[in-house]
């Protein structure tokens, strides 16, 4: 898929992306309280499937959706399946601002792989935001030394498996439609739960119905932004724009479960949003050739 590079549209792009998971976090901790995280998981792909009905529609049917790629669909959707799996469960371990933070941890396998299997160039600007994205969400978690949480642990073998996926993301928009990888990463995750789910069903209440309602929606379209920005973008330049998700769901987390929200969450989240503004600074224009 041919498209103009364009950072202004990958950060728009990412914007819907950063909102749409923040208030899906939310809702991923509402939910928790009764279900299953695969139940939560496999009602989130059949309700993404309703919600992307009309898309494909208008694309012009299902003919629109056919891939010589499908090894690599379902490849990335098991990783990123056990990866959500897990970022699910620490929900329910740690609090919402500490699971963020430690899936920041992502960049580092995203730079590394986009770099190493994609051919991106790392230049100085991408890897200073890099360093000072991570070292923001080190001050934010600020981990006990000889303490090993499990849910600190799970958090972040998700994160591990988001930069996996992330980086086959980026492979496929190059031939790939965004609506094509949400409709393949819905067919395949939604498959892969069926039969856990059937063990562990439970009826929701109505309350929780609303919720899962919610985490549909947004975990439908929250990869349909990302997609999106992908293909405008390099993943190290996309990714670190993610960095602010941290001080937002810490924000959140603080405002709703009244988890604390203290100087080094804001000191943290100056040195991500200073990343990332580096990040986003343009390349030098390239000289001109001598006459």
């Amino acid at each position: 898929m041919n498209t103009t590079p364009s950072k202004t549209m990958a950060a728009l792009w990412m914007a819907g992306w950063l909102s749409l998971m923040l208030v899906m976090a939310v809702a991923g901790r509402e939910t928790t309280r009764e279900l299953n995280v695969f139940q939560i998981m496999e009602v989130r792909s059949l309700l993404g499937f309703l919600l992307l009905s009309p898309f494909i529609y208008r694309a012009g049917g299902f003919k629109v959706l056919r891939t010589s790629r499908l090894p690599q669909h379902i490849g990335r959707n098991l990783v990123h399946y056990v990866a959500q799996l897990g970022w699910f469960f620490a929900l329910t371990l740690i609090p919402i601002g500490q699971v963020v933070a430690i899936e920041f941890t992502m960049p580092i396998w995203t730079a590394l792989l986009a770099a190493s299997l994609l051919s991106e160039r790392m230049t100085p600007w991408k890897i200073a935001a890099i360093a000072l994205g991570l070292f923001g969400v080190i001050v934010i978690v600020r981990p006990a030394t000889g303490e090993i949480n499990p849910g600190q642990l799970i958090a972040l073998g998700a994160a591990m498996g988001f930069g996996v996926s992330m980086v086959l993301v980026k492979s496929l928009t190059r031939t790939e439609s965004a609506l094509s990888i949400l409709f393949w990463m819905l067919v395949v995750q939604s498959v892969a739960g069926f039969i856990p789910t059937l063990f562990v069903w439970t009826w929701p209440s109505a309350y929780v119905w609303a919720w899962v309602g919610v985490i549909g929606v947004c975990g439908t379209f929250s990869h349909y932004c990302l997609a999106s920005a992908m293909r405008y973008a390099d993943a190290t330049i996309v990714v670190p724009m993610d960095f602010l998700r941290v001080p937002l769901t810490a924000t959140a987390g603080w405002l709703l479960y009244s988890e604390r929200l203290d100087t080094w969450t804001v000191v943290g989240a100056a040195l991500i949003l200073f990343g990332n503004l580096l990040n986003l600074k343009p390349a030098p224009a390239d000289p001109a050739p001598a006459r």
